[in-house]
């Protein structure tokens, strides 16, 4: 007999409430959960799906240990046996450096994912870190960082109460949203346009969200930080910053107006592809709305300056008086963030503080740049060893990365590898022990790095819908125990790993004056805290210390893990609230305008105006039934117009002699692919644009669906050379590509 069970959605960001039909224990229909506190009942075709992905057969059940070369079945025991036997003796002999960590994009969407790596990473004492964020996100972190203080202090836009939004290089109507977590993206700018609201979308494709809006400006690739710099130069030029309540709360306003005083509107025209009048249309029209807010993704972070752009964007906000009001772009206040402290100065955010071995690249966040993790392996310096051992966590860079043949060579060369992925994949083919979690219906789920993202504050949590398959390891058991094996601890309970954390978070908080618990003994408190399992008790703690938490008893209303659990469609927080100037951790207490970083670059960016290709340049693209590569293996979730196909424009196939369907052979600095031939007036003249997480051709392993139509892997066309200097953000959208057409082959 069939029952409901409700779950979060763990696909993409939109974090979207489900009811899942289950049957015994197979999850057989997902629909919305219209009673969830934030997605209302919205649900997209990935989540629809949901019961597809849990159920793939190519899923792996059980750990694989290799011998004589060949991955084969092991027991837990064993393969645990076989981790310790295989790092230990390298962080031993070559120290912990020379054990690399990869964190792979899915690592935000579970909660073992966002419970172990740290504690992980600070038990191993390794600075080889490596993770999706330089392939992404990386730019918004450090100017983040560099504003505020605070790496992750990310305002997000106010979609369901702004008057104007501006996107620059987002695609939500496809991706749902990306650092901006809003079920049903779709459906809130749409309301927006309907109270008489403005969208405006800067992308050099014709994307559905740019179809949807007043204002489509077709800029060309890579140039957002010159047209966003030429619109702060029009609010200082036309006397339209106005900082209203911000005021107090900023330093270097008259540092930026010097710093942006040659990027005119006229200037960039010619590199941006937009008319100068345009430029100032679009500050303008900014500067005179009751509320707005600029909002940049993807498109302007994997770009030569996108850690400019992104700073850019928080300086419009922060000009027209629009950073942290209601309607404009504020900082969410997440349930299991920390004990929000007095506002004060704080150590600021620091660039550089050690550098990758080989080309010298600056961390960021305390990663180095995944475009490095090849020449990190295979190439010897005097700078310190190798990367010999390494840990992969739901991460297939041998895709995501660019230079992908490189990377394959080089995982080859290691002495050992694990990955923890339920796919044998173009990556995890390479591990010597193999480590699969269970399906996402197999598992709990709290977004805690996403509500951190969300434009609404809310707080909702799922215990797994069906109960663990025999033989199979909880995510959380497997990460513990793989913290304790690479460690020296192998062999010990793992629950001694959450029984620390509490442990240590609780000595520390007692300590701290604002904590509701200071002074109270942490015995006690540990005594207090409940839930099933150590990562259940350690949610527990998060939300009893957290803004909205009960204190441990110091606040009767406030939020628990009991009180949460009562509410199983989720407890609604309120909407975003002005926050300043509480999140800032700057040196200064205040907004820095114009760190020094962002200063030494901007040279950098007024070269860029003369810069212009000669040739055709290469975007990507998403689409709505697709995240990353490992999604390519549901049949539910491909064909139709998800296909891995060459976009280019009807004049550039004029002129090259392309036809739709026929192959062409696309030639990058990193290398050469071949894929079919769309052509479509939905991209801007001089480019062309191929989807992301496609390739799935190389031997040995074990997507079945996907294989079966591979497609090609966009990065193989990138040598992984170019990055944003300052965050180390691989530069994967605008690089210049040549195209071939291949008369009478066949794909």
């Amino acid at each position: 007999m069939s029952r409901t069970a409700l779950r979060i959605c763990p696909l993409c960001e939109a974090t979207c409430g489900l009811a899942l039909t289950v049957d015994g224990s197979t999850v057989i229909a997902a629909r919305g959960d219209r009673d969830d506190v934030f997605s209302r009942g919205f649900i997209c075709p990935k989540g629809a799906s949901f019961g597809a992905v849990d159920s793939d057969p190519d899923r792996l059940r059980t750990p694989l240990v290799r011998r004589d070369g060949v991955l084969r079945e092991a027991t837990w025991e064993e393969a645990f046996d076989a981790v310790a036997a295989g790092v230990r003796p390298v962080v031993e002999r070559y120290g912990p450096h020379a054990v690399g960590v990869v964190l792979g994009n899915p690592n935000v969407h579970t909660m073992a994912g966002a419970l172990y790596p740290n504690v992980l990473l600070g038990a191993l004492g390794t600075r080889s870190l490596f993770t999706a964020s330089t392939l992404d996100q990386m730019p918004k972190h450090v100017s983040s960082g560099l504003l505020f203080g605070d790496a992750n202090a990310i305002p997000v836009p106010d979609l369901d109460r702004t008057d104007h939004l501006l996107l620059i290089g987002a695609n939500p109507l496809e991706s749902n949203g990306s650092l901006c977590t809003a079920p049903d993206f779709p459906g809130r700018l749409k309301a927006l346009r309907a109270r008489g609201g403005t969208l405006t979308v800067v992308d050099p494709r014709r994307t559905r969200t740019a179809k949807l809006a007043d204002r489509h400006v077709a800029i060309r690739p890579g140039t957002d930080a010159l047209l966003l710099a030429a619109m702060a130069h029009v609010l200082y030029e036309e006397d339209l910053v106005d900082l209203g309540a911000l005021t107090p709360h900023i330093t270097g306003i008259g540092e930026v107006r010097d710093a942006v005083r040659d990027f005119t509107p006229e200037s960039v025209a010619a590199a941006c592809d937009v008319d100068a009048d345009v430029t100032r249309a679009l500050a303008r029209e900014l500067a005179a709305a009751p509320t707005a807010a600029v909002y940049g993704r993807i498109g302007s972070c994997t770009v030569p300056h996108g850690t400019l752009a992104s700073w850019l964007v928080d300086v419009l906000n922060i000009l027209t008086g629009n950073l942290d009001r209601p309607g404009g772009a504020l900082f969410p206040q997440a349930a299991t963030d920390r004990t929000p402290r007095p506002a004060a100065p704080g150590r600021g955010f620091a660039l550089g503080r050690w550098r990758s071995r080989v080309s010298g690249h600056p961390e960021a966040k305390g990663e180095l740049p995944l475009s490095a993790l090849a020449e990190e392996i295979d190439t010897a310096t005097d700078a310190g060893e190798p990367v010999r051992a390494l840990l992969t966590i739901a991460a297939n860079p041998v895709l995501s990365a660019p230079d992908g043949d490189r990377l394959d060579k080089a995982l080859d060369s290691l002495d050992f590898m694990v990955s923890v992925d339920p796919y044998l994949n173009e990556t995890s083919r390479h591990a010597h022990v193999v480590l699969p979690p269970p399906p996402p219906a197999q598992s709990p789920h709290h977004d805690f790095a996403f509500n951190t993202l969300a434009v609404r504050n809310q707080v909702r949590y799922t215990r797994p819908a069906v109960p663990l398959e025999p033989g199979r390891m909880a995510e959380t058991e497997i990460l513990a125990r793989l913290t304790l094996a690479v460690t020296g601890a192998h062999g010990a309970d793992p629950a001694a790993v959450d029984a620390t954390v509490i442990e240590q978070t609780l000595a520390k908080a007692v300590r701290e004056p604002h904590s509701p618990v200071h002074g109270r003994d942490p015995g006690d408190l540990t005594a207090l805290l409940t839930g099933e399992n150590g990562p259940e008790r350690r949610l527990d703690l998060m939300l009893r210390l957290g803004p909205y938490g009960d204190g441990f008893g110091a606040r009767p209303d406030g939020l628990t893990l009991a009180r949460l659990l009562a509410h199983p469609h989720g407890i609604d927080l309120g909407p975003l609230r002005p926050r300043l100037p509480q999140p800032l951790k700057t040196r200064s207490g205040k907004i820095e305008l114009l760190p020094e970083p962002i200063a030494a670059d901007l040279p950098r960016l007024v070269r860029a105006r003369a810069e212009r290709p000669a040739g055709l340049v290469l975007v990507g693209r998403r689409h709505l039934r697709s995240n990353n590569s490992w999604m390519h293996n549901i049949p539910a979730l491909t064909g139709g117009s998800n296909r891995c196909t060459l976009h280019l424009h009807p004049e550039d196939a004029a002129r090259l002699g392309v036809r739709s369907g026929q192959p062409v052979r696309v030639k990058g600095a990193g290398g050469a692919v071949t894929a079919p031939a769309e052509v479509t007036d939905t991209v801007r003249p001089g480019v062309v644009s191929l989807p992301h997480g496609w390739g799935h051709d190389r031997p040995g392993t074990r997507q079945t669906h996907a294989a079966g139509d591979p497609g090609v892997n966009v990065n193989q066309l990138l040598d992984g050379g170019t990055l944003d200097p300052l965050s180390g953000n691989a530069v994967l959208n605008g690089v210049p590509v040549e195209l071939t057409p291949l008369t009478g082959a066949r794909l």
